[in-house]
């Protein structure tokens, strides 16, 4: 079983900047790729960002590019999202996923919250 248990989520004013951390522990094993996702109240989850662990390539929703950066560090089983200039409209509950392979269903942490007011 594998745990993720994200950190790094608060209150912030609009323009300014969060970085979320979410580290992986137990049973890790291989990791295909890790992201996030973000739920916003009354919403349904969306994709934000990911990486594949391996080559490290990155994807992202199009609201955010340019804005977020995602990274990860191997060795520590973190991945870590940079939230840049943030808005009104980015907050929601911020989640970790992890997928074992391509097409895999993803597993997911507890969620964070990330406020920012106008």
């Amino acid at each position: 079983q594998v745990q993720l248990v994200e950190s790094g989520g608060g209150l912030v004013q609009a323009g300014g900047s969060l970085r979320l951390s979410c580290a992986a522990s137990g049973r890790t094993g291989s990791t295909y790729d890790m992201g996030w996702f973000r739920q916003a109240p009354g919403e349904v989850r969306e994709f934000v960002a990911a990486i594949t662990w391996s080559g490290g390539s990155t994807r992202y929703t199009d609201s955010v590019k340019g804005r977020f950066t995602i990274s990860k560090d191997n060795a520590k089983n973190t991945v870590y999202l940079q939230m840049n200039n943030l808005r009104p409209g980015d907050t929601a509950v911020y989640y970790c996923a992890r997928r074992v392979t391509f097409g895999a269903a993803w597993n997911w942490g507890q969620g964070i919250q990330v406020t920012v007011s106008s």
